[in-house]
């Protein structure tokens, strides 16, 4: 029995010990901080350029402080410029590889040594590889001088237009921009009241306007072939439209026969015996379906011309004429002032933009 709890015991403790060891060994993967220094290129003609590029390792909870150079990495290799560094997530965002480039140059011909970069991953410093990198000069053929050309004159460059078309355009909207922002300040110093010229449409007579109606709705061929409600609905409301300017009484508001009554009032019965007429024919085809002829419906539109020119108004000769223009003079109110402020500062502000771009161009142009 003994025997036996030992040996359960001891087969526990073993899975124990593996577990604790994966752990730990899992742990010391993901602290390890890898450094590494690579370059494009191990040989360069003199001025010529090269990238040199760090990549550390570590894991996402570290921090990492990268290597600062001023302006060489060594004496004889300049830096050019240094690029953003690049991150990348591994391992489900566990781990961090970033990346960061060395633009670097010579002008000295040499075999340069070029150190390991140092990075600090925690407070604790890791550091990369040497490089080398062989810098060559340009060969020369001492043999045959002749060869050789020495600087050229300076030449001057022709000036074409789209060299000077910038300078063109701001001139001319500061040209443009400055006169407006003149013209609305003298406008805004003088606080002239605005004037207003208002078209009048003169009014026509009642009979013109209802002759004018008659005249469309018997144009329209459609209505007294195929619609006659819809051409005696536009007949007797043009009749009533006139009735109504003429003698005085809403005749739109009130039926046929209450019409006829008002119009006995002024006219006498055979007056407007055939507007009576017109009425019923009407009423029958709006109310009752009633089919009219053709040569019905032309004579009941021959006899609404009649009612209006026997009943028309002819206008005074020597009566003075509407104007059909009226000139209304407005003070300038507030909100009218800040619009005016407004305008001059948006104005005064783009030809002073356009002068500066004009500047410029002239500077970079001549000088």
């Amino acid at each position: 029995m003994k025997y036996s709890l030992f040996n359960t015991c001891r087969k526990y403790l073993k899975v124990v010990l593996c577990a604790v060891s994966l752990f730990a060994g899992t742990s010391f993967v993901y602290a390890q901080v890898t450094v590494e220094a690579t370059i494009d290129s191990l040989q360069l003609l003199i001025g010529e350029q090269a990238k040199i590029k760090l990549q550390v390792s570590m894991d996402a909870n570290q921090k990492l402080r990268l290597p600062l150079f001023s302006d060489t990495i060594v004496r004889g290799v300049e830096i050019v410029d240094v690029a953003k560094p690049d991150t990348q997530l591994l391992n489900d965002n566990k781990r961090w590889l970033i990346s960061q480039e060395y633009t670097v140059t010579s002008f000295d011909s040499a075999l340069y040594y070029l150190p390991p970069m140092k990075v600090m991953v925690n407070d604790k410093q890791y550091q990369s590889e040497a490089l080398a990198l062989k810098v060559y000069s340009i060969p020369v053929d001492t043999l045959h001088p002749d060869q050789f050309f020495g600087p050229k004159e300076i030449r001057k460059v022709p000036l074409i237009w789209t060299d000077i078309a910038p300078l063109v355009y701001s001139s001319v909207l500061m040209l443009i921009l400055g006169a407006v922002a003149v013209f609305l300040v003298i406008r805004y110093r003088n606080n002239k009241p605005i004037i207003k010229i208002i078209k009048v449409e003169p009014k026509l007579p009642p009979h013109q306007t209802a002759l004018k109606r008659i005249e469309e709705i018997k144009s329209n061929q459609s209505w007294r072939q195929n619609d006659p409600k819809m051409y005696y609905t536009e007949l007797t409301d043009a009749i009533r439209a006139y009735i109504k300017d003429r003698f005085g009484f809403n005749a739109l508001e009130m039926t046929s026969s209450e019409i006829i009554e008002h119009l006995l009032q002024e006219k006498d019965k055979d007056s407007i015996k055939d507007l009576r007429n017109l009425f019923e024919v009407a009423d029958l085809v709006k109310f009752a379906k009633y089919a009219p002829l053709m040569n019905e419906n032309d004579m009941n539109l021959l006899n609404a011309v009649d009612f209006i020119n026997q009943t028309k108004i002819e206008e005074d000769p020597n009566a003075k004429k509407e104007p059909t223009e009226i000139k209304v003079e407005e003070k300038r109110s507030k909100q009218g002032r800040i619009a005016l402020i407004c305008c001059i500062a948006v104005a005064g502000i783009g030809a002073l933009i356009a002068l500066y771009v004009a500047i410029r161009h002239i500077i970079s142009l001549f000088f």
